[in-house]
């Protein structure tokens, strides 16, 4: 069975790791939740659910403070993480090594460990400093995955383009599924 570890923070874009959760739970797949103190907020402001809603989804759930949790070690065996929607604070303090929250201790587990990394950055404009930022965590081994909607599959919805950036989140998590179509040339 996978494991995997996700991550929501204080960005806009909460919905993109309430999905995540939503999917995983449906693919059983063992899910170990962090939310940040401003993603609980965002949650009661951008969705109709409650904090706990969310952490019902997932198999897991870790406070954001606990440094000692199972999963700030390298010895608590996961196939990777990803967080979603990520700020550019978490970003900052991944890029950094500065590990002084769970979210950040175990992205920085998850690097030092050789295991997939994917960072939802939900930011824009960017300016240089993230930009650079973002090269760090890249150059460390992390994935940088903005969820920049794409209209080749002709989405519909909102949920299409929500889905289509968790697919692409999944596809990095080598996770089979079918939340879009894939494009299968002209």
């Amino acid at each position: 069975m996978k494991r995997i570890i996700v991550a929501i923070t204080g960005a806009t874009g909460v919905i993109y790791g309430v999905r995540l959760l939503e999917v995983l739970r449906d693919f059983n797949v063992e899910s170990h939740l962090i939310l940040s103190g401003q993603a609980k907020a965002n949650i009661k402001c951008e969705t109709d659910l409650s904090v706990e809603d969310v952490e019902k989804l997932a198999s897991k759930v870790h406070d954001a403070g606990n440094l000692a949790a199972s999963i700030s070690s390298g010895s608590f065996r996961t196939d990777g993480m990803i967080i979603a929607p990520c700020t550019i604070k978490t970003l900052s303090a991944i890029a950094n090594s500065y590990n002084d929250n769970l979210v950040v201790r175990a992205a920085d587990v998850v690097l030092k460990e050789r295991r997939r990394l994917v960072l939802a950055v939900r930011e824009t404009p960017l300016h240089k400093g993230h930009l650079e930022l973002m090269a760090r965590v890249a150059d460390l081994g992390g994935i940088i995955l903005p969820p920049v909607p794409a209209f080749y599959f002709h989405p519909r919805t909102i949920e299409d383009l929500i889905n289509h950036a968790v697919g692409k989140m999944l596809d990095l998590m080598d996770i089979d599924h079918s939340l879009f179509k894939r494009w299968q040339g002209e």
